[in-house]
C-alpha cells in the first residue's frame, strides 16, 4: 500500500511540474525568474533550496543505492527526471547533469570514478561504467555560423546503454549512440555509432570485433566490420 501511495504522489507531483512548464514557457518573464530561483544565470548549477526541498520529492533513489555526493558534482535540475535504480552505485568524483534531458540509471548499475553522465542518457540494469567515462546526450548547436554556439539551440539525441553492458575506462559515448545488451566497450574508445546487442567493440571510432554465436556459444571475431548505422 505505502508503495502505491507513493507512486501516486510522484504521478501527481509529475502532472504539477508539467502544468508548472506549461505556464513557464507561456510567460518569458516568469520563466526568467523561475530559472534565476533555481540556479544562478552565471553559474549552472542548482541552488541549496532545490538540491534540500525540491528534489528529494522529484527525484528516485532506490533501496540500497550509493551516490557519494560529498566527492561528486551531481547537478540534477527538477524540470527533468533523475533515477538511480536499487543497489547501484556512483562512484567518487562523478559529474551528473540533467540540465538538458533525463538521466535514469537502472538497478544494480555501477558508474566508476570520476565518471561524466550528461542527459539525455539512459543505462539499463547491471550497466557498469568504468573510470573517467564521458557519456553526453547533447551537443551546442552551431548550425548559424555568425552566432556563439553557446546562444544556440542543443542538439538532444538520447544515449541508450542496455543491460549488462560494460564501458570501459576513458571511453567516449557520443550523443544518439544505442548500445545492445551485454556488450563490452574496450577502454579508451570513442563510440560514434550504434552496437548491437552482444558484441565487442575498441577503438576510434570503435568497431566490433567480436559477436556472440549462441549457436556455438562462442565470443566470434567479425574481421573489425563496420558498426550498424
Amino acid at each position: 500500500m505505502r508503495g502505491n501511495s507513493r507512486k501516486i504522489k510522484l504521478i501527481n507531483i509529475q502532472i504539477m511540474i508539467d502544468r508548472l512548464k506549461t505556464i513557464i514557457k507561456g510567460n518569458d518573464h516568469i520563466r526568467k525568474l523561475i530559472l534565476w530561483s533555481i540556479t544562478p544565470t552565471t553559474n549552472p548549477r542548482p541552488r541549496f533550496w532545490i538540491k534540500c526541498f525540491i528534489n528529494p520529492f522529484i527525484h528516485q533513489k532506490g533501496k540500497g543505492a550509493i551516490i557519494r555526493r560529498r566527492s561528486s558534482r551531481i547537478d540534477v535540475f527538477p524540470w527533468n527526471q533523475f533515477i538511480v535504480g536499487k543497489n547501484s552505485l556512483i562512484e567518487d568524483f562523478t559529474t551528473i547533469n540533467n540540465g538538458a534531458g533525463h538521466v535514469i540509471i537502472g538497478n544494480n548499475a555501477r558508474v566508476g570514478i570520476g565518471s561524466v553522465i550528461i542527459g539525455p542518457v539512459r543505462l539499463g540494469d547491471k550497466v557498469g561504467l568504468g573510470q573517467h567515462v564521458f557519456i553526453s546526450g547533447f551537443n551546442h548547436g552551431y548550425e548559424d555560423g555568425e552566432r556563439d554556439s553557446n546562444e544556440q539551440p542543443l542538439v538532444k539525441k538520447e544515449i541508450i546503454i542496455e543491460d549488462e553492458s560494460h564501458i570501459g575506462a576513458n571511453a567516449v559515448i557520443v550523443a544518439g549512440v544505442h548500445i545492445g545488451k551485454r556488450c563490452q566497450i574496450g577502454a579508451g574508445s570513442v563510440v560514434t555509432k550504434n552496437i548491437p546487442d552482444y558484441s565487442v567493440a575498441v577503438g576510434n571510432p570503435a568497431k566490433i570485433i567480436k559477436q556472440y554465436n549462441f549457436q556455438k556459444r562462442v565470443w566470434e571475431n567479425t574481421n573489425n566490420k563496420t558498426m550498424n548505422q
